[in-house]
């Protein structure tokens, strides 16, 4: 029998938050972001909740592959773009859609023989200083592209950096727009924060992420309260054995955590091996048999502690979710010092996973 430990995709919660996006956005096209393998919810898994999407975006040929084996014939979006030569073979063989974000780039496109043009988001570095040509040399990368035979239409791009944050788009806003001034064409700006927040930035294209799996794109979840989100991962286990300890005991691996009273804990099927972050400070929020409680002690290899004093009935083989619908992700990756969308794509190939 298999450890009772598992992750549940909800197929339906992913297709009413594709909805919430659109109604974010109604007159944007909705490219659905997929990468790290549906933000580690299983791209073959999400796929159904998520098709009625306009386009994937995603990172790896195979995973672009994978969508047109599975019976997808839209619009894909390599968001990272392609890394060598014999990549612009598989772009064209499967018709996807390439980010651009370099003269290296731009160069391999130049070169390539092709059966067809390929379609190009030519991304601006508008502040988040990781890829893209910067204002001053976007509108010399646009002419290039289009005196390119080998590239069809051309999407004007930019990313985000501070659009979950007080900081906010403005800036970024008008450099992009410095940038592009006088170039016409289809744009794709916004990510999840903007999607929501933003509504001057979504364009003819938005690249909603994480709250298509119901997480918030700020890291705390009351920033999504009234949305509509609803969480597309249940994490949970069961309790496999219970202690009562005294007054001054502690629990687990380095001592870390002392009873002030006399306490009863349960053992939980589930560590960092399965995903679970070893970070977890006392206090982390866990739900047993609907109640939530809290991690104590340290988080080991296969187990995790939590105190059962809220749940005096719990016993082996109760069940607890460590993130799902009782208990937000956010609050969870909060406690532990990272973002929900490191949880989602940390969950261990050893959990078993299924999809309803």
């Amino acid at each position: 029998m298999p450890r009772p430990l598992s992750a549940t995709i909800h197929t339906a919660a992913l297709a009413n938050n594709l909805a919430v996006a659109r109604r974010y956005a109604p007159k944007s096209k909705i490219w659905a972001v997929v990468k790290a393998n549906a933000y580690g919810h299983g791209l073959a898994r999400a796929f159904p909740g998520l098709r009625a999407t306009d386009g994937f975006g995603l990172l790896d040929l195979e995973e672009a592959v994978k969508l047109r084996e599975l019976g997808w014939a839209g619009p894909i979006l390599l968001l990272e773009g392609f890394f060598r030569p014999t990549d612009i073979d598989v772009i064209d063989r499967y018709s996807l859609t390439t980010v651009v974000h370099s003269d290296e780039q731009m160069r391999m496109l130049e070169m390539a023989r092709l059966s067809k043009p390929v379609n190009v988001q030519l991304k601006m570095n508008s502040g988040m200083n990781r890829l893209g040509y910067t204002p001053e040399k976007y509108r010399a990368a646009w002419e290039r592209a289009r005196a390119c035979p080998g590239i069809g239409q051309i999407t004007l791009m930019t990313h985000f950096s501070d659009a979950d944050t007080p900081r906010g788009i403005a800036e970024q806003m008008d450099t992009f727009e410095r940038g592009a001034q006088g170039i016409a064409g289809v744009r794709s700006l916004s990510n999840s924060a903007a999607t929501l927040w933003y509504p001057a930035a979504h364009f003819d294209w938005v690249r909603p992420g994480i709250i298509l799996y119901g997480a918030s794109p700020s890291g705390v979840a009351s920033a999504i309260d009234g949305v509509g989100l609803q969480p597309a991962m249940t994490f949970s286990a069961e309790i496999i054995g219970t202690q009562t300890i005294a007054e001054g005991q502690t629990i687990g691996y380095g001592s870390t955590f002392t009873a002030r009273k006399p306490m009863r804990i349960g053992v939980v099927a589930c560590g960092y091996a399965d995903g679970y972050p070893r970070s977890a400070p006392e206090g982390t929020p866990v739900v047993v048999e609907g109640v939530r409680t809290r991690v104590v002690g340290r988080v080991s290899m296969d187990m995790l502690t939590v105190d059962l004093t809220p749940v005096p009935r719990a016993g082996v083989g109760a069940r607890v979710e460590l993130w799902g619908a009782a208990l937000p992700i956010d609050d969870v990756a909060q406690a532990c010092g990272t973002i929900g969308y490191e949880l989602m794509c940390a969950v261990a190939p050893r959990v078993p996973v299924r999809a309803e």
